[in-house]
């Protein structure tokens, strides 16, 4: 694991945090919509809706 400090502006702070608002929020849940779409259509291993 690295452990060095890594140095970030007050706004790339803000910016990194939105960023990650963003996914957890908005993106997962796009996610496991279309995740549960993709379920509906059967055998999820070879299902084209994963691309």
């Amino acid at each position: 694991m690295d452990t060095r400090e890594t140095l970030v502006t007050q706004a790339g702070l803000e910016k990194l945090q939105a960023e990650y608002e963003e996914l957890t929020k908005v993106k997962r849940a796009e996610v496991a919509e279309r995740i549960k779409i993709a379920r509906e259509y059967g055998d999820i291993s070879e299902n084209a809706e994963y691309d």
